[in-house]
């Protein structure tokens, strides 16, 4: 019952290091039931162990594990894949962004239910909205993915799949010692097979935290109401889905209220969104083994953000429609689509911001079986960018089995994405402090990727060797001549990030151990010359976990977590941020329909403020108040709750 990949990793790592709490090692028959899972991610529909392209599945039983530990988001999930990392972006408001492997968390693409319901670039609040309770999978698709995807996969692909009808309704409630409580609830109705509705709703609230007693708040405030329902219908040969959801969030950071920092200042940093989204998936077999499919999609996320006597309001709309027809010729599994895509931004209070991109695309695949032993998998697409021009982004993937025990895949592949202000720097502090946008290039890149995986026994070990490049890579600096404002620029030098992902599983009856770790070199050219390593991409990480479960009776587990050095770019107390552990540990006591749980998180309380100061010795020109978080904020975190099976 774990998290199980097409191939997940190989590090020539320092130490075994680990998946997660919840992640824990397959047994031979949970094992095949994942590999015959079909993924959407990769638009092929075959099952993960039939994938030329290397695609990481995380099941429903790890799921679940996993939101007792955090119910509100993603963040805990996410953030135990391997090679993947939740890199905050917004330190003063608790923003956070997707980073696979050391790529810029801007280019991970995220879709639900194979749609792009957070837009074109999920901002650092999207994955945040998210409650697990309805998620069924989680797939994951590393290396640049423009091919299938276009513009803003530079990174990987995220597709969180929803469980369908006839699931067990459940609700959840929870308390964590940081002052967060989270209601979410999951409802289901099937009306007949293959038809039926779910309705997800989640309110979460956290209260600001001082955890350092500097008048600064930690641990950023919000609530949050949530509100996602879901329409299934299948019949012979045909099927809808369609879905809605709404977000309303108010999150505030700053100074505490009625305190002042130590110069005698206080800033306020609030940030509301209103976040509104539709997706609608229509598909219908045309007989002689051929499927046509469409998929639309919009939303409109509404900021109104409020940084010291700054109050700067804006919208983005995004949009998204795609045909396809897929079908089979022999040993081959083509498909061929177009697609477009729509994006505006819009700023009455910051109009140097706002842009209108609109993309048509068409693309193809082609996967052939050219022996039992040997698949291949080439995929190509055009987007014709309004601003920015025509862009040809192929894929050629390889997956050969040399054995029942051993497989080895390989990928390679380019992309482009095209600029935009919403980069780290400008989240950090608002829009107001963005100069104009002028003579940009589109960023173009390139990854590829090695894997191998072995599995016999009690044993699955599996291994990746990867390399990316970007170049053109977009940055912010402050202005030459205005310094409160920051000037958004193509670098001159590329972006290059080159490592490996070593897991190891292994189980023995109820005890299941899993180790992975995972090594980055992620550079990018130095504005005094030369190159440098990327800010805030530890080169060693890893985990070891272990974890004994009784089905009927409940869990316990312990996890150990090593984060390494990491390079920190303006940051007046350091250049390298020092190397930490932290140490986890669950238990869920199952009695009958309910469940007891409580967690211990980062039991060594690691905090950054106990190394060197949150706050900035004096503000920036930009007005920002602290540095990048770079090490875990709230220290040791307790939470109890319940779950209960209606």
């Amino acid at each position: 019952m774990l998290r199980v990949s097409a191939t997940t990793g190989f590090s020539w790592g320092l130490a075994l290091c680990v998946l997660p709490l919840a992640a824990v090692a397959l047994e031979d028959e949970a094992e095949q039931q994942i590999e015959s899972i079909l993924v959407t991610a990769t638009r092929s529909g075959n099952v993960v162990g039939d994938e030329p392209v290397r695609v990481e599945v995380v099941p429903e039983e790890e799921i679940e594990e996993n939101l007792t530990i955090q119910p509100g988001n993603l963040t805990t999930l996410l953030n135990e894949l391997a090679g993947a990392r939740m890199q905050s972006t917004t330190t003063s408001l608790g923003g956070t962004a997707l980073q696979m492997r050391g790529m810029p968390g801007r280019h991970s693409l995220v879709l639900q239910d194979g749609l792009p319901l957070l837009g074109a670039q999920t901002d650092g609040f999207g994955l945040l909205q998210i409650p697990p309770l309805d998620l069924g999978r989680v797939e994951l698709v590393k290396g640049v993915g423009s091919a299938l995807y276009g513009a803003s996969a530079l990174a990987g692909v995220l597709n969180l799949v929803s469980r369908r009808p006839g699931t067990e309704p459940e609700l959840l409630l929870n308390r964590t010692s940081r002052g967060a409580t989270d209601v979410v609830g999951f409802a289901s109705r099937e009306f007949r097979e293959g038809r039926g509705v779910t309705l997800t709703a989640a309110v979460n609230d956290q209260s600001r935290e001082d955890i350092d007693r500097d008048a600064w708040a930690d641990l950023a405030g919000y609530r949050r109401y949530a509100l996602r329902p879901r329409l299934f219908w299948d019949d012979e040969g045909r099927s809808i889905f369609a879905t809605v959801g709404f977000v309303d969030e108010d999150r505030q950071g700053g100074t505490m209220r009625g305190r002042t920092l130590a110069d005698g200042t206080s800033l306020r940093d609030a940030l509301d969104t209103r976040r509104y989204d539709g997706g609608l998936t229509m598909t219908l077999d045309l007989g002689n083994d051929r499927q046509l499919a469409t998929r639309w999609s919009a939303g409109v996320v509404d900021h109104e953000r409020r940084f010291g006597m700054e109050r700067i309001e804006d919208s983005l709309a995004t949009g998204y429609g795609e045909s396809t027809i897929a079908g089979h010729a022999g040993a081959h599994a083509w498909l061929l689509g177009g697609a477009v895509q729509y994006e505006r931004l819009q700023s009455d209070d910051a109009p140097d911001a706002a842009y209108r991109y609109v993309t048509p695309a068409v693309f193809a695949q082609d996967e052939f079986a050219a022996s039992d032993a040997l698949k291949l998998a080439v995929s190509a697409r055009i987007d014709d960018h309004n601003d920015y021009g025509t862009f040809f982004s192929p894929r050629l993937s390889a997956l050969l089995r040399t054995g029942d025990d051993w497989s080895v895949r390989a990928s390679i592949g380019t992309g482009f994405a095209a600029p935009t202000p919403l980069l780290e720097e400008i989240e950090a502090t608002s829009l107001a402090h963005l100069a104009p946008l002028r003579g940009l290039e589109a960023e173009r890149a390139a990854s590829a990727s090695l894997d191998t995986k072995w599995a016999e026994g009690g044993w699955e070990v599996e291994g990746s060797l990867f390399a990316s490049r970007i170049r053109h890579p977009l940055i912010a600096e402050p202005s030459a001549s205005q310094p409160d404002l920051l000037v958004v620029m193509n670098a001159d030098a590329p972006r290059r990030v080159a490592g490996a992902e070593l897991l190891v599983r292994y189980v023995a009856g109820p005890l299941h151990v899993i180790g992975s770790s995972t090594f980055m070199d992620a550079t990018e050219g130095d504005p005094a010359g030369g190159r440098r390593r990327s800010d805030r991409v530890p080169r060693w990480s890893g985990e070891l976990a272990a974890l004994l479960e009784d089905e009927d009776r409940g869990r316990f587990g312990v996890e150990v977590s090593y984060t390494g050095r990491q390079a920190l770019f303006d940051n007046p107390y350091r250049t390298t941020g020092r190397a930490y552990v932290e140490i986890n540990a669950l238990a869920e006591i199952k009695l009958g329909e309910i469940s007891v749980f409580f967690n211990a998180i980062n039991l060594t309380d690691v905090r950054q403020s106990d190394y060197d100061p949150l706050l900035l010795p004096q503000p920036a020109a930009t007005g920002e108040r602290v540095v990048s978080a770079w090490a875990p904020l709230a220290g040791r975190t307790f939470n109890l709750g319940v779950r209960l099976e209606l």
